[in-house]
């Protein structure tokens, strides 16, 4: 008899990258197939959650399920495919635990896309694009989301603003000067699409800041009186967009 592999948050869902649709197979990875089979139990029968970002997300049956891996076979649509809005977070990179916290939460909280940038004031001089996207995916998994954060390669900051697409507003979370704050800000767009960028432990240097200023799709912005850690800030920054201008209003 065929029975529901449930989470904490209800029935076990996965990512995959193959087209999903009545009757097809799917096969799924290594690390798909051992959660599976050695961490919730799993056999032929029980039934998962499945989407891929373009396609809904589907419920399916494991077909086989053994020491050559596992095989589902897709079965009905439970959700239409939904897409978050178009909201980049181009953040600097902070230490391996709070930049992997920022990963997950940011997906949780609907971002389209993670960008890290290396300023000059940037502690971490590496970024595995590998574990921010297992971190991005696993929040997915767990938030009933239906797409995966695409993840960016990261740059410098200047080479990423000589080429930003002029059409996207870039809002800076700037500590000091005259600024707006940003649920005004959010309130005031008329642009679909946009990105927040946050800086690194110690903030941006005075050279990128006016540079980032004399940018005329930037928008210098505030988030409130107190000064914030760099991945409380990314975090409470995105927070607000959605609220104002994103889906949860």
């Amino acid at each position: 008899m065929a029975s529901d592999l449930k989470e904490a948050g209800g029935l076990t869902r996965l990512f995959v990258t193959a087209a999903l649709e009545p009757g097809a197979a799917v096969i799924l990875d290594e690390g798909q197939t051992h959660y599976l089979l050695h961490v919730l139990r799993a056999g032929a029968g029980d039934r998962v959650l499945l989407f891929n970002g373009r396609d809904g997300e589907w419920q399916a049956q494991i077909a086989t399920a053994g020491k050559r891996g596992v095989a589902l076979t897709i079965a009905a649509r439970t959700a239409p495919q939904a897409n978050v809005p178009d909201l980049w977070l181009v953040f600097a990179p902070v230490k391996k635990t709070p930049s992997d916290y920022l990963a997950q939460k940011a997906t949780e909280l609907g971002v389209a896309k993670l960008q890290p940038v290396f300023t000059r004031r940037t502690i971490v001089t590496r970024i595995n694009d590998e574990r921010l996207k297992a971190n991005a995916v696993e929040a997915a998994e767990q938030s009933g989301r239906l797409t995966v954060p695409e993840i960016g390669a990261v740059m410098a900051l200047d080479k990423l603003i000589a080429a930003w697409p002029q059409d996207r507003p870039l809002y800076f979370c700037d500590e000091g000067g005259d600024v707006l704050p940003l649920a005004e800000a959010a309130r005031g767009a008329s642009a679909d699409k946009a990105a927040i960028l946050t800086g690194p432990e110690g903030g941006f240097d005075p050279v990128e800041r006016d540079m980032l200023r004399a940018q005329p799709f930037v928008t210098p912005v505030g988030l409130g009186p107190r000064i914030l850690r760099a991945d409380t800030a990314a975090l409470a920054a995105v927070t607000l967009w959605q609220s104002v201008k994103g889906d949860w209003r």
